[in-house]
C-alpha cells in the first residue's frame, strides 16, 4: 500500500474515498480522489471535515502525532429509513462522540472480542450484534442476529436502525456510504476499526468470510422473544439457518478472511465488511487501549462452544435484566422470569419481596462454586 498523502483538512458536503484497487489482483492504495459538487478529497487517512447541512452531519477528524481523533455528532450524511418504524420505535438524534484511533496500529497474537468494532468515516458506529434474545423454558437462550427473517428489528436499506438513545448504527454493509464512495473500483474505504486498522467493502465480494453454518438441529421448547411492547412465541427447532449467532462456527482457512473478518492486502492488515456472516467484524486483531466488552463473539459461539452458549451459559444480572426485565424497572419479578430461573424463583428470593436482586443471584453462584 502507498502511504503518501496529499491534503490537509477540507470542508465538504458529499464525501469520501475508496481504495485504488486492481480487482483481479486484490490490491489497493491509500491515495485517490473523489469529486463532489464543489470540493475534492484525496484520502481519508489524513485530516478531514465532513459538514452536511442537509442532514445535520458534523464530523471532524484530525491526524497528528500518530493519533487520529474523530469528533462527531453521529448523524448520518445520507438518506435513511423513516424512524420510528415497525420493529424500531426510536428516533435518530445527535450523539456527540469522540473516537481516538492509532495511525500506527499493531497486530496481536489473539483477537479481542468487542460489541462495537469501529466507526464509519461519517461518524456512524458499526455494531453488528444485538441485545435481542430468544429464551426457552427448557433453559436454552439464543442471541438473535440483526439480519434475519424471524424477528423484525426495523432495519432500513442501510442495514441500520436506531438505539433507544437515538444512536443510528450499522449492523451490516452501509449501503449509502458505499454508494457515496463508489468510484468504480472494487475496494471501498468506509471506516476505521477501534484498533486503528481500516475497514473496507469489496463490491465484488472478492473476500469470503470463514464462517459456516453448523450441522444438525437446534434444541429448545416453549421459547419466546420479549421486548417492552410484546412477547412473541418462537419455535427454535430445525436446522441452523443463521437466525442466531450460535448457528455459525468459524472454520479456519475455509474462506479468505480470519475470525475477525480481516486479511492482509499488499502487506497491510485490513477488515472487510461482507454480505455474509459475520457481516461486520465481531472482534479486533490489533491492540486496543480500552477493551470494549460485549456479547460473546459469534466465532467463539461456533461448534461445541456455540451449542453450549445456546443452552445454559451462566449470565450476569445485567444480561438477565436486558432479556427479562420487560417493564424496565431494574428488577426481576416472578412473572418476568423464564426457564430454570422461574422454577427456582421462590428459593432464590431470599428476602421474599417478590423480586430477584443482583445480590441474591450472586449469593447463589457463590454457593454453586463451593
Amino acid at each position: 500500500m502507498q502511504k503518501k498523502y496529499f491534503i490537509p483538512i477540507i470542508i465538504m458536503s458529499v464525501w469520501f474515498t475508496s481504495c485504488k484497487t486492481q480487482k483481479a489482483e486484490h490490491s489497493h492504495s491509500h491515495s485517490n480522489e473523489v469529486q463532489d459538487h464543489t470540493h475534492s478529497v484525496e484520502n481519508y487517512f489524513e485530516s478531514y471535515s465532513l459538514v452536511d447541512g442537509n442532514y445535520g452531519t458534523k464530523t471532524i477528524v484530525t491526524v497528528n502525532n500518530g493519533v487520529r481523533i474523530m469528533v462527531t455528532n453521529a448523524l448520518p450524511n445520507h438518506k435513511t429509513g423513516e424512524f420510528p418504524r415497525k420493529g424500531n420505535p426510536n428516533t435518530i438524534s445527535a450523539q456527540n462522540r469522540t473516537y481516538t484511533f492509532s495511525t500506527t496500529p499493531k497486530l496481536k497474537d489473539k483477537p479481542t472480542w468487542v460489541r462495537e468494532p469501529g466507526v464509519a468515516l461519517n461518524g456512524i458506529k458499526f455494531e453488528p450484534g444485538t441485545a435481542e434474545v430468544v429464551v426457552c423454558e427448557t433453559g436454552e437462550n439464543y442471541r438473535v442476529e440483526a439480519l434475519q427473517d424471524v424477528i423484525d428489528l426495523g432495519l432500513d436499506f442501510n442495514h441500520a436502525h436506531v438505539q433507544p438513545t437515538g444512536a443510528y448504527h450499522y449492523h451490516g454493509s452501509p449501503t449509502s456510504v458505499i454508494e457515496n464512495l463508489d468510484t468504480g473500483k472494487d475496494l471501498v474505504h468506509i471506516g476505521f476499526a477501534h484498533d486503528g486498522f481500516p475497514i473496507y467493502y469489496s463490491k465484488s465480494g472478492a473476500y469470503k468470510p470463514s464462517y459456516k453454518l453448523l450441522g444438525g438441529n437446534r434444541e429448545g421448547e416453549d421459547c419466546s422473544y420479549s421486548n417492552p411492547k410484546q412477547t412473541i412465541d418462537i419455535s427454535v427447532g430445525g436446522h441452523h439457518d443463521g437466525t442466531y449467532g450460535s448457528d455459525y462456527e468459524f472454520v479456519a482457512n475455509s474462506g479468505d478472511l480470519d475470525e475477525c473478518n480481516g486479511t492482509t492486502i499488499d502487506g497491510e492488515y485490513v477488515y472487510l465488511v461482507t454480505n455474509e456472516f459475520p457481516y461486520v467484524s465481531r472482534c479486533l486483531m490489533g491492540e486496543v487501549k480500552e477493551e470494549r466488552n460485549g456479547p460473546p463473539r459469534n466465532g467463539e459461539q461456533g461448534g461445541q462452544r456455540g451449542q453450549e452458549e445456546g443452552r445454559r451459559q451462566p449470565r450476569s444480572f445485567s444480561e438477565l435484566l436486558e432479556v427479562m426485565d420487560t417493564n424496565k424497572d431494574g428488577k426481576l419479578a416472578k412473572e418476568e422470569t423464564k426457564g430454570p430461573l422461574a422454577e427456582q424463583f421462590s428459593r432464590l428470593d431470599s428476602n421474599k419481596d417478590g423480586f430477584l436482586t443482583k445480590e441474591e443471584l450472586e449469593k447463589e453462584r457463590r454457593l454453586d462454586r463451593r
